[in-house]
């Protein structure tokens, strides 16, 4: 098998969207095979699985993302995507790993080589679950309802992580909710087109879309408490043809997170509330349309099973494990576990240049000045990361299999 940075590297440069994940999968499935797992491939699309049983004891599944995103990397890295690819929409589009999700494949790959290589030190069952398509939130479900729970053993805890723009060398969590629920929607506005020249003939959905956008705001500034953390933010608006054109009609495609279900009601109610009242207001022929996209859960840490975790990782990693705010991104990793009706937990793996966060600096204006996950810009060191996402995944899975 190819060295882990070499897996890496391949990975880096040849992303694949969404649902597209073909080659991945041959790749995860040959590493996998080539480590003596029982392998499956097309579980949801291109899912893969593999099982490893060694004898009694509990079952843990690692679970890592496979997709990349339509994004033109700008890292200057010398092994950087130049990848295109059609979208579901026909359209051709870059492609790059800009969420990490190779790191967390490869990562798993090596930790999958790590447990074989060492099946004399514990028993039970490991089961690697490589998901496609979790950038849209459908991949999790795509698997379990294409026979997951039928195709492997019952997990006694489903354990994942995230590659974030901390300290490369760290890990971090947060008990309780840990990521954001997600809704994306997508707003479409009626108007009634016409001469740019004459506006008081027409129905402007242009001027009602960005009354739309304005207002939504108020939904996050008046009508949830502080302490309720929301985040509304509009990603997509498509209007018109020609600059002396009023258009027919306005597209907006945003992304509400929230983390308390109630909130979550009734920040979507609000939306639905808002976008009528300004097409009425506006005095729109037709009503809007409001279609949701695709949502996710929010990701929420088993307290006893979380526990379990960080102490095996202070254990682990002494000096390198801190507990964290909870994040407003978004994950359908939580399927998994309320599919099979276990325990959780997810953490994240620290992969900035450790140097940037050397003392005097401080740590969240380090972060707040870095590249993120979904920047053009963004890509995780390779090493420490790399090794300690391995180091990670074995710790956490041996925290559970009997010695």
């Amino acid at each position: 098998m190819n060295s882990l940075k070499e897996i890496y590297l391949d990975l880096h440069r040849h992303p694949e969207l969404s649902g597209q994940e073909e080659r991945t999968a041959g790749v995860v499935a040959g590493a996998l095979t080539a480590a003596g797992y029982e392998v499956r491939q097309g579980l949801g699309g291109f899912g893969v699985t593999g099982v490893l049983r060694n004898g009694d004891g509990p079952t843990v599944w690692l679970r890592a993302d496979m997709d990349a995103l339509p994004v033109r990397e700008e890292t200057g890295l010398d092994y950087a995507s130049t990848v295109t690819a059609v979208n579901d929409d026909g359209e051709t589009v870059p492609v790059a790993h800009a969420c990490g999700h190779d790191m967390h494949t490869t990562a798993l790959i090596g930790a999958a080589a790590q447990l074989s290589a060492t099946v004399d030190e514990w028993s039970g069952t490991v089961v690697a679950v490589f998901q496609p398509a979790e950038e849209d939130l459908s991949g999790a479900m795509a698997m379990v309802d294409g026979g997951l729970l039928d195709a492997v053993p019952h997990p006694d805890v489903v354990l994942g992580q995230h590659v974030a723009p901390g300290p490369a060398g760290m890990v971090f969590y947060h008990p309780g909710y840990t990521l954001a629920a997600s809704d994306a929607l997508q707003i479409r506005l009626f108007g009634r087109g016409g001469h740019g020249s004459r506006p008081e003939t027409t129905v402007d959905p242009i001027l009602m879309a960005a009354a739309v956008i304005l207002r939504l705001q108020g939904i996050v500034g008046r009508e949830v408490a502080a302490t309720d953390q929301v985040v509304v933010s509009v990603g997509v608006v498509e209007a018109g043809t020609k600059s002396n054109i009023i258009p027919d009609e306005a597209t907006l495609k945003l992304s509400v997170r929230t983390f308390d279900l109630t909130v979550r009601e009734k920040v979507l109610a609000a939306i639905t509330r808002i976008v009528r009242a300004e097409a009425m207001a506006s005095g729109a022929d037709r009503e809007p349309e409001i279609t949701t996209l695709y949502n996710g859960p929010a990701t929420l840490n088993d307290d006893a099973a979380l526990e379990r975790v960080v102490a095996a990782f202070q254990a682990a990693f002494d000096g390198r494990v801190m507990e964290v705010p909870p994040g407003s991104g978004s994950e359908d990793f939580g399927r998994l576990g309320a599919a099979a009706g276990a325990p959780s937990v997810y953490w994240f793996l620290g992969g900035a240049d450790p140097a940037l966060f050397a003392p005097p600096a401080d740590l969240f204006e380090v972060l707040a000045e870095i590249p993120s996950n979904h920047s053009p810009e963004y890509a995780p060191v390779i090493e420490p990361t790399l090794t300690m996402g391995v180091a990670a995944l074995v710790t956490a899975a041996r925290a559970w299999l009997a010695p």
